[in-house]
């Protein structure tokens, strides 16, 4: 990978970093948040598009068919990697999304795009991927199993909102049981890297074969990403406009943030996709992970730093045999 390449990515994964931290503090907002996340992007960018590149040099057609389905990825993308981080801890929602999503995208990337990067380079892929999983696993804490019995598994029961409030497992499936077996960020993770892979893919195919400039792409997203969340206020009715305001007046600082490095992390990764193999890019940027996790650790106070440091190290290693 290029020394120009390498750094873009770098940055990307910075920028990437301080959104997701930042959308983690205001995750319980939930729709009002992204809403007002996609017009600030929108606004703030909108008068970048003379500076890089225009639009492009593929077609209108192109690009209207690049930054639709693109939305729609990324709709799905926001919105379980925000239900995500209001139901488990930041690191392990995080980790588990960003090393599922690279892995399926290197696959794809070599398996059927044709991609060939050299050995040295997987083994830092390798590397990457295993660092980000073990922040996953070390912030695993599964639930507590009913049928252990005793006040602390009902007491926890209580806290996820199941159970039926009897106790006792008469008239649960199987399915259930071991549905509280398994820790809802880990899910909400898998979903949310299955969203990755699938507009990382798409998106790097919007700016390399349909030509699309990576700033009026990004743009073109945050602003067809408006509707969709516009729908999902108006089924709530007064409810939903109301919250808006709410949202604006107490968060705007975070929005501000949002609307700056949200669309600047991935411009950076989509500039240095039309420079180096997908296949390389993409775990290359799970380095954000690296400071994500650190961030979670310190700041609340989450399980095993020690660990986690270790983790961060094994992802170092990896980027640093990629930019080999």
């Amino acid at each position: 990978m290029s020394v120009v390449a390498l750094l873009l990515v770098l940055s990307a994964a910075i920028a990437h970093a301080i959104w997701n931290i930042v959308a983690h503090g205001a995750s319980r907002s939930g729709i009002p948040f992204l809403w007002w996340g996609s017009v600030f992007a929108t606004v703030l960018w909108v008068g970048v598009i003379p500076f890089t590149g225009g639009f492009g040099t593929g077609d209108f057609a192109g690009f209207t068919l690049g930054i639709l389905v693109s939305a729609v990825l990324h709709v799905c993308y926001m919105l379980v990697l925000q239900r995500g981080y209001a139901r488990g801890e930041l690191s392990t929602v995080y980790a588990t999304a960003r090393g599922s999503g690279p892995l399926l995208t290197v696959c794809v990337a070599i398996l059927i795009l044709g991609e060939q990067p050299s050995w040295l380079a997987l083994s830092g892929v390798g590397l990457v991927l295993l660092g980000v999983v073990a922040f996953g696993i070390i912030g695993w804490r599964p639930a507590i199993p009913a049928r252990l019995g005793g006040s602390r598994a009902k007491a926890s029961e209580h806290a996820a909102g199941i159970g039926d409030g009897r106790g006792g497992e008469d008239g649960r499936t199987h399915a259930k049981r071991w549905s509280r077996m398994i820790d809802p960020a880990i899910g909400y993770g898998l979903l949310t890297g299955a969203a990755i892979a699938a507009y990382t893919i798409w998106d790097a195919y919007a700016v390399n074969t349909l030509s699309i400039a990576p700033v009026a792409f990004m743009v073109g997203c945050t602003a067809a990403e408006i509707p969709f969340f516009t729908a999902a206020l108006l089924r709530r009715g007064r409810t939903g406009a109301a919250g808006l305001g709410v949202e604006l007046r107490t968060n705007w600082r975070r929005l501000l943030v949002f609307g700056i490095f949200s669309p600047l992390s991935y411009i950076l990764v989509l500039t240095a996709v039309t420079m180096a193999p997908l296949s390389l890019v993409a775990p290359m940027r799970e380095v954000s992970v690296v400071l994500v996790g650190l961030y979670g650790a310190w700041r609340f106070r989450e399980s095993r730093p020690v660990l986690r440091i270790l983790a961060a190290l094994v992802v170092v290693a990896g980027v640093l045999l990629i930019g080999l």
